[in-house]
C-alpha cells in the first residue's frame, strides 16, 4: 500500500488513515484533502469510493468536470458569497433556530458547531425545525447534522479541510424513512424514488432514535401526519397549498439550495396537481 496520495503525492497522515485508507478500485489511495476536493464534483465518491480509479478522479477534476450533471435530489452546494444574507436577518433566524432547538431539547455534539453556523443561511424564520441530530454520510469522515422541517430534510456536512456541503431532500422525493440498528452506530435511511441515502449517527444512539421517532409519522404513514395537519388547513392538492409550495421552491432557488433544473422539475410536478 502506497504511503503517498496518488493525486497530490503528499505523504498520507494518520488522519488520512484514521478510519481506513481511502482506497480506489485500482488500489491507489487518496488523502482526505483530495477526496474532499473530488467529492465536491461527484458526491458518490463519499460512499462508493472503491468503484472509482485514480484516472476517474483525475478526469473529474479537469475543467470539463464543471459540466457534470448533478444527480437528482442530491445536490452538493457549497455556501458561497452569493448566498449570504444581512447580519440582521442572520441574527433573527439564529434566534428562531435557537428557540426551535430549545423546544426540541436538542442534544448536539461539539463537533457540529461549524454546521450549525450554516443553518441561518438555509432556514427562513417561517420554516420550523421538527427534528435534528448528529448524522454524517455513511463511511465518510465528514461531521454532519440532519435536519427535518415540515417540507424537506437537509443534511449539512463539513470535512476538516473543505467548505460545508448542503444537500436538500424535498418531502415529495422521500418515499419513506427507516431506522437501522448497527453494532457500531445506528443508520437513518432516506428511501428516495431512485436511491437510498444513508446517514450514520455515530455520536448519540438515543438522540438518533428520538430523531427518527419525530419524523417517521411524516413519511411512513399513509394518512396525513400531525405535522402536516398543522401546516395544511385545506386539502393537500388545493390551489392555495400548491401556490404556497411554489413560493417556497422559488425561495430555495433564490438561496442557491436548488438548481434551475431541479426547480423546474419540482415546479412541473406541483403544477400537474392543479390539473
Amino acid at each position: 500500500m502506497s504511503k503517498n496520495c496518488s493525486l497530490c503525492d503528499a505523504e498520507l497522515t494518520s488522519i488520512d488513515t484514521l478510519l481506513g485508507e481511502n482506497k480506489l478500485s485500482d488500489n491507489t489511495v487518496l488523502c482526505n484533502k483530495c477526496l474532499d476536493k473530488a467529492s465536491t464534483v461527484n458526491q458518490e465518491l463519499l460512499y462508493n469510493l472503491n468503484n472509482f480509479s485514480i484516472d476517474d478522479i483525475k478526469g473529474m477534476l479537469e475543467p470539463k468536470a464543471a459540466l457534470v450533471k448533478k444527480e437528482p435530489y442530491l445536490p452538493s452546494i457549497p455556501v458561497v458569497e452569493s448566498n449570504m444574507i444581512s447580519k440582521e436577518i442572520y441574527k433573527r433566524r439564529k434566534r428562531k433556530i435557537k428557540h426551535d432547538l430549545e423546544q426540541l431539547n436538542a442534544s448536539l455534539s461539539v463537533f457540529t458547531k461549524g454546521e450549525m453556523k450554516e443553518l441561518p443561511y438555509l432556514i427562513p424564520e417561517d420554516e420550523k425545525i421538527l427534528a435534528i441530530t448528529d448524522a454524517q454520510y455513511i463511511n465518510t469522515l465528514d461531521a454532519g447534522i440532519l435536519v427535518a422541517t415540515p417540507t424537506r430534510m437537509l443534511s449539512v456536512s463539513k470535512s476538516m479541510f473543505g467548505a460545508a456541503k448542503i444537500n436538500v431532500y424535498l418531502n415529495e422525493a422521500i418515499q419513506s424513512v427507516r431506522f437501522v440498528t448497527d453494532p457500531r452506530s445506528p443508520v437513518i435511511q432516506l428511501h428516495l424514488s431512485d436511491r437510498i441515502v444513508e446517514f450514520e449517527c455515530y455520536m448519540d444512539k438515543e438522540d438518533a432514535e428520538k430523531f427518527y421517532d419525530r419524523i417517521k409519522g411524516l413519511y411512513n404513514n399513509d394518512q396525513v401526519s400531525p405535522q402536516k395537519q398543522a401546516n395544511y388547513s385545506v386539502t393537500e392538492h388545493s390551489p392555495q397549498i400548491i401556490f404556497d409550495q411554489l413560493e417556497k421552491l422559488g425561495k430555495l432557488r433564490e438561496n442557491g439550495i436548488l438548481t434551475d433544473i431541479e426547480f423546474t422539475e419540482q415546479k412541473r410536478k406541483l403544477l400537474e396537481k392543479l390539473k
